[in-house]
């Protein structure tokens, strides 16, 4: 599986964990990929710190306000920056292809806009 794609896959785990509370585990349907699996609980042991980060970058759409896709879909994109898994490029894009094909444009717009300013920061 792409990365791309094991991406999809960490997201809609985080979504299924996020609505229902329950182990990652329990969430999989069949054998995992394995880097979903680890961005899936990476993203989710760090989720407070990470939901920290996109309030403080966006005081008008905090972490807790945001619909479980979108917050997830910055959560993700917010871990890849700050660990530097992937070019801080790669994750902005990353997250805006996904909030525009499980989304919308707002969405996507919103995202961009978050992670910028994340970006941003972290280069000043």
């Amino acid at each position: 599986m792409g990365r791309r794609q094991a991406r999809r896959q960490a997201l809609f785990l985080l979504y299924q964990w996020d609505l229902t509370q329950q182990p990652l585990e329990t969430l999989f349907d069949g054998p995992p990929d394995e880097f979903a699996s680890s961005l899936a609980h990476a993203v989710a042991e760090a989720a407070p710190g990470l939901d920290a980060r996109i309030t403080a970058a966006s005081p008008d759409w905090p972490a807790d306000r945001l619909a479980t896709l979108e917050r997830n879909i910055l959560r993700i994109g917010v871990y890849e920056l700050e660990e530097g898994t992937v070019p801080a490029e790669v994750a902005i894009n990353e997250a805006v292809v996904l909030a525009k094909r499980y989304a919308t444009e707002d969405a996507a717009r919103l995202v961009n806009g978050i992670l910028g300013g994340i970006r941003r920061e972290a280069t000043t």
